[in-house]
């Protein structure tokens, strides 16, 4: 029987969400994706508000109390569920086409915001549950951090990425996700949000020698 595994990001016991890693068997790592799967529907369906865990238990088959030995609480959810999405384009394993960092990194950046953009409900859950998590998922938003950062980072090199491009990576990460904040919350329009990535990207990997399209036109 999966059991709650226990937080080392914060060393006092907190429960976390039970990842694939964690669990031993074929029908416990169904099961998982089971709910999470419910998850996304139901998120997808009515956003944050409508990922309930007794809808999710129901719609995934499962028993209540089966759902929090897995997941805690809808937090976990949302959360762990933003990190199979990043996992399974970073699993993917390829560096995107392209003649250079600055080409690859607007490319891919530009592919998820799109992807994004298509499904507000469900973008609004997910983002907002890693946005307000608490220390009690730390372990889950550690996680997403990372996919983020190396899904990013494999833009600028399809190997092992250095500290250098690691650190610029989570730049375009911090920018991209208040970006994506704003266009939620319909304080940036699309076009806003497209401006301030290609400005951002720019400024970390152009090489200084000319200013962006969108930013030239404005002025």
């Amino acid at each position: 029987m999966a059991t709650p595994s226990r937080s080392r990001a914060n060393g006092h016991g907190t429960l976390t969400a039970l990842t694939e890693d964690d669990l031993s068997s074929n029908a416990q790592k169904e099961r998982r994706k089971r709910i999470l799967d419910a998850t996304l529907a139901l998120a997808s369906k009515g956003g944050y508000e409508a990922v309930q865990m007794r809808a999710v238990a129901e719609r995934a088959d499962v028993a209540v109390g089966t759902l929090y030995r897995y997941f805690p609480s809808k937090v976990h959810l949302l959360v762990s569920a933003l990190g199979r999405e990043f996992a399974r384009i970073e699993g993917k394993g390829r560096i995107p086409p392209g003649h250079s960092p600055l080409e690859r990194m607007h490319l891919i950046l530009g592919l998820i915001t799109k992807a994004m953009q298509r499904d507000p409900l469900l973008t609004e859950a997910m983002t907002r549950a890693f946005m307000f998590a608490d220390a009690s998922a730390a372990a889950e938003v550690d996680q997403v951090g990372t996919l983020m950062d190396r899904l990013f980072a494999r833009a600028m090199n399809d190997g092992e990425p250095t500290e250098e491009e690691l650190a610029i990576a989570r730049v375009i990460s911090d920018v991209w996700l208040s970006n994506l904040v704003a266009w939620l919350t319909r304080r940036s329009s699309a076009t806003d949000v497209a401006r301030r990535l290609e400005l951002t990207v720019e400024l970390l990997l152009g090489d200084g020698s000319r200013v962006p399209k969108t930013v030239a036109s404005e002025a």
